[in-house]
């Protein structure tokens, strides 16, 4: 990943996308004693596996952001390219396009100083070659930019998942530890 010119500050957050940090769960005893808790072993988990669905979404529509992102930023290039080109010539010239998947069609080109650039939701919009130069640079920039913020909330997703899982576990072997201990109790 490249680095970026301006990185947004997290301040006290640790995800861009705001996601809620999973607790570590390091005396058991002390966390199922806690009045929410009272120790409820069944609420707990049933809890911490809502928690653990809720990351589980957010790391699908992260992931699918992501995908997105990468499809995105490589068409944002192209598209530079094509307009650093047009800048280029000078006289007509003949060129092949994309009509679509797999298909391509033969095209006499004119010199310009204008283009006309998808902005996707049904809007194009002309634009000098220069100015077209500019959105395109700012497009790719803030594409890279939210494709790093992505992978970090991603990394960070996939902590709070291992987090999660550990503290089920945790709690969970409490509760048979629990259960072992007044059953050996019971039987003495």
């Amino acid at each position: 990943m490249e680095a970026t010119d301006k990185v947004v500050e997290l301040g006290d957050k640790k995800s861009y996308a705001g996601i809620p940090e999973a607790e570590f769960v390091e005396d058991v005893d002390s966390y199922m004693a806690r009045p929410e808790n009272n120790g409820n072993v069944d609420e707990v988990l049933k809890r911490l596996d809502n928690q653990h669905a809720k990351y589980k979404f957010m790391e699908y529509n992260l992931a699918s952001k992501k995908r997105r992102l990468q499809t995105q930023v490589p068409e944002l290039k192209r598209s530079l390219t094509t307009i650093e080109e047009l800048e280029k010539q000078k006289s007509e010239f003949e060129t092949q396009f994309l009509l679509s998947e797999q298909v391509f069609a033969k095209a006499k080109v004119q010199p310009t100083d204008h283009v006309c650039l998808w902005l996707g939701a049904n809007v194009m919009l002309e634009y000098t070659l220069e100015d077209a130069k500019k959105l395109l640079t700012q497009n790719i920039t803030a594409a890279t930019r939210n494709l790093g913020y992505v992978e970090h909330d991603l990394d960070f997703l996939r902590d709070q998942f291992t987090t999660t899982e550990v503290n089920m576990a945790r709690v969970f072997n409490w509760d048979v530890k629990r259960r072992q201990a007044a059953k050996s109790t019971a039987s003495k």
